[in-house]
């Protein structure tokens, strides 16, 4: 019998756990001794609402799928059907390969081939890795054709500090502006998140408060990473997930619509760019033929 989400890849390290997957290269679960730091889904199962998932070659959603780039217009298959969009890339149902493995750390690869919609040619690796300090994700894309390519990188991990539901849960988040979005989730301007209900800057219970929003303009700490943070105050226990400087939003996202995940975990997404960026522009990496770009994420337990 094959798992739906294929071969499942175990790593780990002291009382730390993670399994990652051939479907879509994604992250099936991460825990410690203790609990799990992740709401993720069962072996029997298929991912769903993202979860876990890498978002490559752009996260979150392309307005009708359809975009320009170097002149030239392109039009990407529409896996949004309510909205109408494109969503989180063209890798999350493909099937990795382990390139190299090791107890505490696992290599998964891809080749993104050319394709209606988005004609250009990526290979991918990812590396999951376990220490002392938590969970680190590294990502590395590398254009293998010929001429010039749009590129994003996401990530969805559902976080979980073991509560029922995130309304306990005191969060702390790095973005000081918020992207304003439309009822399809596309972009329609920005606004500072100050003295407004989303500002997580300091501290606070998430309470009723409905998250789907992207942040960007984010706080950092001196070593350039900026972090959010979740914590169960009557428990004690915390985690954090960080990104480096190559993740310039994040999104939050409670899952109110989603029966699944609705307000269980908190979805905190690592994003190289906002929703929409192949038809904005905005922090879209041109990623030229030959040139590697690598980002970093991860999350620590405490």
């Amino acid at each position: 019998m094959i798992a739906p989400s294929g071969e499942q890849i175990e790593i780990a390290h002291g009382e730390q756990r993670a399994v990652i997957v051939e479907v879509g290269g994604g992250l099936r679960t991460y825990s410690t001794a203790r609990r799990e730091l992740l709401d993720g889904y069962g072996i029997d199962e298929m991912s769903t609402s993202g979860r876990g998932q890498v978002l490559i070659p752009w996260p979150n959603r392309i307005q009708d799928g359809s975009y320009t780039f170097d002149g030239e217009h392109h039009q990407l298959p529409i896996n949004d059907i309510d909205e109408q969009d494109a969503i989180h890339g063209l890798v999350r149902w493909a099937a990795w390969t382990v390139a190299e493995r090791e107890r505490h750390r696992v290599v998964m690869e891809h080749v993104l081939h050319p394709r209606p919609g988005y004609p250009f040619s990526l290979a991918l690796a990812i590396e999951y890795r376990l220490s002392d300090d938590g969970l680190r994700v590294q990502t590395t894309a590398t254009n293998a054709g010929p001429s010039s390519c749009p590129f994003g990188s996401g990530a969805h991990p559902y976080l979980t500090v073991g509560t029922p539901t995130v309304d306990p849960v005191v969060l702390r988040a790095p973005g000081r502006t918020m992207l304003r979005s439309d009822e399809r989730g596309i972009p329609v301007g920005v606004t500072p998140g100050e003295d407004t209900e989303y500002d997580f800057r300091r501290p606070k219970p998430i309470g009723a408060t409905k998250l789907d929003n992207a942040f960007t303009d984010l706080e950092r700490d001196d070593d350039g990473l900026a972090r959010v943070q979740l914590r169960d105050a009557r428990a004690g226990s915390s985690l954090t997930l960080w990104v480096d400087e190559s993740y310039q939003y994040l999104m939050l996202f409670t899952g109110d619509p989603l029966p699944d995940v609705g307000r269980r975990s908190l979805a905190v997404e690592p994003m190289t760019c906002p929703p929409n960026a192949f038809r904005t522009s905005a922090a879209l990496i041109r990623l030229e033929p030959d040139r590697p770009f690598t980002t970093s994420w991860g999350i620590q337990p405490s």
